[in-house]
Order: C-alpha cells, then sequence, then structure tokens
C-alpha cells in the first residue's frame, strides 16, 4: 500500500487549480472595474459577492465549499505563539495573506481594510490573520521581509509591519539602515540582535518557507489571500472581506453543529 502524500504533494497538487480560481477572479475584477468607470460608487465585481453566490449551483457551491476546507487545512497554520500571526489559535475562520513590502496595493490593504477586520472579527475571536512573506520585486523586498521576521523574533512583528506599509517604500527607503531605523521607531528593543536576525539562515528559511507555500498554491501576485481556504485576489474594498468572513464564519457553525448532532 503506497503511503499517504505529504502535504507538500497535496498543495502541489491543488496549486494549478488554485491557480486558475485566482486567474478567473482577477479576471471578474479587472472586468468589474471596466463597468464601474461607467458607473460611480458602484462596487467592482469579485468571486463571493452575495449576487454570485445566489446564481450558483448547490452542488457547485458544496464541491467549490470541499476545495476550500482542503486549502483550508494545508495553509492555515494555526501556530501557538506565532509571531506572523494575530488571533486566537483556534478562531473559525483564518486569513492568510501573501504580500511584498513594496507592494502599494498591500499597503492599502494593511492601512484601510486590516484594521476594521480586526475590529470586528479578531477582537471578537472570530478571525485569526497570518501573514507570508512572499516577495516578488526582487533583493529590498526580501530584506524588509527578513526585517519583518526579525523583529518578530522580538514581539514586534505587527508594529515594524504597519510602519513599512504605513506609506509606499521602494529600493533604497528599504537599504539595511533605514529598516534598523523603523525597527527602533517600532519599538524593537535589541538593534544589534535585529541586525543579526535580519542577516539569519534562520530568517532566510522562514522566508524561503513562505515563499515555497505560494509558488505550490499558484500565487502569482500580490496581495493575494485565502480566506478558510477561499481565494480573494488583490486588495479588494473592505465590504468583500468582511462578506467572506461573514460566509465562513458562517460555514464553520454549521459544520460545528452538524458534527455535534
Amino acid at each position: 500500500m503506497s503511503a499517504s502524500a505529504s502535504p507538500t504533494r497535496k498543495i502541489a497538487a491543488i496549486g494549478a487549480v488554485l491557480a486558475l480560481i485566482v486567474a478567473v477572479i482577477a479576471i471578474g475584477v479587472a472586468v468589474g472595474k471596466a463597468v464601474e468607470g461607467k458607473r460611480d460608487g458602484a462596487a467592482p465585481a469579485a468571486t463571493g459577492s452575495p449576487e454570485a453566490a445566489a446564481s450558483a449551483p448547490p452542488e457547485e457551491d458544496a464541491g467549490q465549499q470541499r476545495m476550500y476546507e482542503e486549502y483550508a487545512k494545508l495553509t492555515s497554520r494555526r501556530v501557538a505563539g506565532d509571531p506572523l500571526a494575530i488571533g486566537k489559535k483556534d478562531a473559525p475562520v483564518v486569513l492568510v495573506e501573501y504580500a511584498d513590502y513594496q507592494c502599494s496595493f498591500c499597503g492599502r490593504f494593511t492601512r484601510e481594510t486590516q484594521p476594521e477586520l480586526v475590529k470586528k472579527f479578531v477582537d471578537a475571536g472570530t478571525l485569526r490573520i497570518e501573514f507570508r512573506n512572499f516577495t516578488i520585486y526582487g533583493a529590498d523586498s526580501e530584506r524588509a521581509a527578513r526585517a519583518s521576521w526579525a523583529a518578530g523574533q522580538q514581539g514586534r512583528f505587527w508594529q515594524l509591519h504597519d510602519e513599512l506599509y504605513a506609506k509606499t517604500r521602494k529600493g533604497d527607503a528599504l537599504a539595511e539602515e533605514k529598516l534598523v531605523e523603523m525597527a527602533r521607531t517600532s519599538g524593537v528593543p535589541d538593534l544589534d540582535k535585529f541586525r543579526t536576525d535580519l542577516k539569519s539562515a534562520d530568517a532566510e528559511k522562514a522566508l524561503k518557507k513562505d515563499q515555497d507555500e505560494g509558488y505550490q498554491l499558484g500565487v502569482q501576485s500580490t496581495p493575494s489571500f485565502l480566506v478558510n481556504g477561499r481565494p480573494i485576489a488583490g486588495a479588494q474594498p473592505t465590504g468583500i472581506f468582511e462578506q467572506v468572513v461573514k460566509e465562513a464564519a458562517a460555514t464553520a457553525a454549521k459544520k460545528t453543529e452538524g458534527a455535534a448532532k
């Protein structure tokens, strides 16, 4: 009898499917924005909207939900004390974000949408957010990603994360000395340790783990998200994230109720 496939192989096996889903969502968003240009104030079309959900056949919804649950099992780490995560380990909904620190749309999500999600769902125990460093813009992005990980080793990941995204920073703005200064501003207590951790093999290993996971899933752009395994491409309006989190929480609650019967 053959051994069960490893989690890595399972991720690779579904990567092409997820890449296709993300591509379809991206096309939908582009079309929605084109229509939006003719209608001021209209929200962009996106998979997961109430209208799209209402038009999908029940059997298709069930099949998609099974896929989402598989993605969630393989990507939601739920590690206690993970410095790159916020929210309860056993929260019913997990949002996984793949992002680059030179990505302006990633910054928009951090500044505009994430605070609302934290206030409405993380603080209520419904949502957990797990960040993945997925660098696509070269050495400067990689240095910033290692810096964020290094800050996390002293319990200041989210503070430096928010500082990095406070405005769009590119190139020399992410030089080592600039990152050290941002770490100081973010309250990292031991800057010598920060410098050492930033350049360490452990930082490289952590970054590679996040990148490999994203590549195996078929992530091609930033920001990309999974909400209980359900893909969201790009920095969609806050309302889209709120709706998807609510739907994921309702699905999780029904599953829990069913298991209890």
